[in-house]
């Protein structure tokens, strides 16, 4: 790449100042100019970190900026993330690969294998584990444990000259949206975008950093509240605070508040504009892809819930954040196709959604910690070792056995984990390993899949837990708040945190809505039919999803 002149650094940050400036407003006329003819010049794929489906119903009416174009769009209010541990990773995983972690490899944020070298210790989903200066608290960023390609790795397969980018908050997005073999890479870390070791920031990312840095440096005023969220605006005690009436002041210097908040998704809408110009993205030889993978919603989500004024701000910072990226592309004429969606959905935090209608929920029995379980099986079997019996990440999803156990005594301590599990009250359902590696795949409708089917789309041998546990409709895995952090989260197999909207637009696309259930699995082959891309079959666990709204079939048949 071309080595770019101070002069032109200088340029990138007053253009990024004015994109910044600029009237979130859309054209709304944008989907009645003529459609484009052949394949989308530009793949823009756009993840909602924490975004349901029912904040899309919630807020739908309100957007008047980029989401409210999907109004001319295709709209999939009911699409889902299938499988059961509804995290980050593997719900990224899912979104352009169009495969389920059960076959992709991504089946948590973390995990254990006590057969491996690590033991008792976390993997994480994005880490490359044969580098010895990783670890899961700080990893050397990898999609090493991906097992299938990304959507834009198959489009290099087919033409090299695609460029294949993606940006986020999170590396794990990256990685997982990216994959293997990523042109141009960059995720937040200590208060800037970085990319992989030894890849130094180019003018454009340099210049985005500086414009985020000077805001951490001088701290900023709160955001603007609309008046339509003033229902939303109540404070509600959490521990030792209140929360549901933040507006996002930012003091100087503090990082933490600039990631937590609606300022983090406009630096990563800032990088991928600015990407978008350095590297002139949908105007090269072979389409390309450009994943912008927007966490603003699951920061503020976690710190705050899902219902207060704080995710209202956002949800209004995202919609014009959105406007202003779809409006340079649009002035840019490039020819572009969007898909937007959600890696999983949310659960507000138990105080308040207690004064909403909902008593039942709850934060979780202490007892289903990792540790107190492990001293629980203890007892029941007379078994012990050193170090933990159980372990795992968190009092849900996959919890292993200590392998320091003869194989005769694994199994009974399995046994006796889900005896105890299946009799808790905070416990919906607990499948062994085994039960789960004898379900079939499932296939159909994912809306009508069991508890089971679910936490099969979620298994995968050698890294899926010894027991996996299924917490109960709205017990919330976080025994105690910490406000500004952890309040509220997501993870279940429940469909709060399966359901995602799977929007699709390009211009001149005829519009039509269809809540009949979809996969996002399906988003990767709905787009390969579009590009004209040839896979081989088995490819995608997905179908394709025919875009035409008429007589036509964009999937070819």
């Amino acid at each position: 790449m071309r080595r770019l002149t101070a002069p032109i650094v200088l340029a990138l940050s007053l253009a990024l100042a004015a994109c910044s400036a600029a009237p979130a407003r859309e054209v709304q006329t944008v989907s009645a100019q003529a459609a484009p003819q052949g394949p989308p010049r530009l793949i823009v794929a756009v993840s909602i970190d924490q975004f349901s489906a029912d904040t899309y119903a919630q807020y739908r009416a309100r957007y008047s900026g980029g989401l409210a174009r999907f109004n001319q769009g295709v709209v999939f209010p009911s699409g889902y993330q299938s499988h059961s541990a509804t995290e980050t990773c593997p719900g990224h995983s899912t979104l352009l690969t169009g495969v389920h972690p059960a076959r992709n490899g991504i089946i948590a944020n973390s995990w254990f294998e006590p057969d491996g070298p690590r033991g008792d210790q976390p993997i994480y989903c994005a880490e490359d584990v044969t580098d010895p200066a990783s670890s899961a608290r700080n990893p050397v960023v990898s999609a090493r444990h991906l097992k299938v390609p990304t959507l834009g790795e198959l489009m290099k397969s087919a033409d090299p000259d695609t460029r294949n980018v993606a940006v986020s908050a999170k590396d794990r997005a990256v990685m997982m949206m990216g994959g293997h073999r990523i042109d141009a890479a960059w995720w937040w870390k200590g208060g800037a975008f970085v990319s992989h070791k030894g890849v130094a920031p180019t003018p454009a990312v340099q210049a985005v950093n500086a414009k985020a840095a000077a805001t951490i440096k001088s701290g900023a005023p709160a955001l603007p509240i609309p008046a339509w969220c003033a229902p939303a605006d109540e404070a509600v005690p959490v521990g030792k605070t209140t929360l549901g009436t933040g507006r996002f002041v930012l003091e100087p210097g503090k990082e933490s508040a600039f990631r937590i908040s609606p300022r983090m998704d406009t630096a990563t809408v800032d990088l991928a504009i600015a990407l978008v110009d350095e590297m002139g993205l949908g105007q090269g030889k072979a389409p390309d892809v450009l994943s912008v993978s927007l966490s603003a919603t699951d920061y503020v989500g976690h710190a705050t819930g899902v219902a207060g004024a704080e995710m209202c701000i956002l949800q209004n910072q995202l919609d014009q954040d959105l406007g202003r990226l779809f409006a340079h592309l649009d002035a840019k004429g490039i020819d572009y196709m969007v898909v937007l969606s959600a890696d999983h959905g949310g659960l507000d935090m138990p105080e308040r959604m207690d004064r909403q209608a909902y008593p039942g929920a709850e934060r979780v029995d202490m007892a289903l910690a990792p540790d107190n379980l492990s001293k629980a099986v203890a007892k029941a079997t007379g078994l012990s070792v050193e170090g933990p019996l159980v372990f795992g990440d968190a009092p849900m999803g996959d919890l292993y056995i200590s392998r320091k156990l003869a194989p005769k005594d694994r199994e009974k301590a399995v046994a006796a984990l889900l005896t105890i599990l299946r009799a808790h009250p905070h416990v919906a359902a607990a499948y062994s390993a085994a039960e789960l590696a004898a379900t079939p795949l499932p296939t159909g409708n994912p809306q009508d899949w069991s508890l089971r089917d679910r936490a099969r789309a979620s298994f995968h041998p050698g890294r899926s837990g010894d027991v996996v546990l299924q917490l109960d409709r709205a017990i919330t895995p976080i025994p105690e708040p910490y406000p500004g952090a952890y309040v509220a989260t997501h993870g279940s197999a429940f469909d709060y945190d399966r359901r995602v909207p799977i929007l699709f637009w390009r211009r001149g696309i005829r519009p039509f809505e269809q809540p009949q259930p979809v996969d996002t699995v399906d988003i990767a082959p709905t787009l390969a039919a579009i590009l004209g891309l040839k896979v081989r079959d088995g490819t995608f666990d997905g179908r394709c999803l025919d875009l035409d709204g008429g007589a036509g079939n964009t999937c070819g048949n």
